[in-house]
């Protein structure tokens, strides 16, 4: 299997499958002397681990990030060292037996049929690499991307619609995202998106949901033209968490109803003599560069496919069946998204920074 990297200088390789063993990553291009240690990657762990609530699968992980190189303690404290980082989380509570019933058919809305029919062969258990298990890797990789970044960056996220139910942009709060089990950019209508969840999670049944992501303190420059786009690049990145269907940058969609007037983010002078943008429908990107504004994105999650009810399906053998789903899944796989695409968002302007370094005089 290829594709298993990311990045350009700073490269994330992830290896491992839902249920082996372990899972790790290794970075590559991580600058020397970055203070670093499991501590400093832990609490972004936590964040995304299972059994946090009752919201989210019950699968009992402890998430326990070790590093196995590419820092050294010389007595003044951890630092990366500048060769390849290398982080392993053990996998300790996998029950492979309730993929029992799927190891000849194909789950409708997974990778089951699409691996059989690239590879020849695949891992039923959990999904093997389809797995969302994979993220937590990229969690772990996102938390070495933030020390790179440093602390003028900072980056966020949090649902703002979960099915129906939509947080409006103006009440939009990121600080209340980690403060509720559902991980919602509002602390408002969180009791009434409990009970909505509730319904759909005792039915069997998944629901999707939209993330929000904002990154600010970016400088102006970051990104590449034509081929490097800062914009591209953080789609492709978000575009590739296990469930996400849709990514849309600063005004996204919604520019397709705008007239060239409206969309336009005018620009002043402001009392330091630099440009001030009157508005921010671009996201923060013009021409693939950032502009020095919050970085903006929204990220579609389909439904978790996993589900109660029985689907229509086929088996490898050509047959048609009915296939019910069973083990511990999540009813909404975009809560435990959110840190993967802070952790992603990361990755990709810890790669920006060090490429930008490289092109300035």
């Amino acid at each position: 299997m290829s594709h298993n990297t990311f990045g350009h200088l700073f490269r994330v390789t992830t290896w491992g499958e839902s249920h082996g063993p372990a899972i790790g990553c290794v970075i590559d291009g991580c600058p020397p002397g970055v203070p670093l240690t499991e501590a400093d990657i832990q609490p972004w762990l936590d964040r995304r681990r299972p059994g946090g609530s009752r919201f989210v699968t019950q699968r009992r992980e402890s998430d326990t990030a070790r590093i196995l190189s590419g820092t050294y303690d010389d007595g003044a404290g951890s630092v990366t060292t500048g060769t390849p980082i290398s982080i392993l989380i053990e996998n300790e509570d996998a029950r492979s037996k309730d993929y029992g019933d799927i190891a000849r058919a194909f789950r409708p809305g997974h990778a089951d049929f699409t691996y059989q029919a690239k590879y020849g062969v695949r891992d039923p258990r959990g999904g093997g690499r389809s797995s969302a298990r994979e993220t937590a890797m990229r969690v772990a990789a996102g938390a070495v991307a933030r020390k790179v970044l440093g602390q003028t960056v900072r980056i966020r996220a949090g649902v703002v619609q979960l099915g129906p139910h939509r947080i409006a942009p103006e009440a939009v709060d990121f600080d209340a995202v980690y403060d509720n089990p559902l991980f919602a950019a509002s602390s408002g209508g969180v009791p009434a998106w409990e009970a909505y969840l509730d319904e759909v999670r005792k039915a069997g049944s998944s629901i999707g949901a939209v993330v929000a992501l904002e990154a600010t303190g970016l400088p102006a420059g970051w990104g590449a033209p034509v081929y490097g786009k800062l914009d591209a690049e953080l789609a492709g990145a978000l575009m590739s968490i296990n469930a996400v269907k849709g990514v849309e940058i600063g005004a996204g969609f919604a520019a397709a109803e705008l007239s060239g007037e409206d969309n336009a983010d005018e620009m002043r002078i402001g009392a330091d003599g630099a440009p001030v943008f009157l508005s921010n429908r671009a996201g923060g990107v013009l021409g693939g560069i950032s502009t020095g504004q919050p970085l903006t994105a929204r990220v579609a999650f389909k439904p978790t496919s996993s589900i109660l009810t029985p689907r229509r399906t086929v088996t490898r053998d050509g047959e048609e069946t009915d296939l019910r789903t069973t083990g511990r899944h999540d009813p909404c796989v975009a809560l435990r998204g959110v840190p993967v695409v802070e952790a992603m968002a990361a990755c990709v302007l810890a790669d920006a920074m060090l490429r930008h370094r490289a092109q300035v005089g």
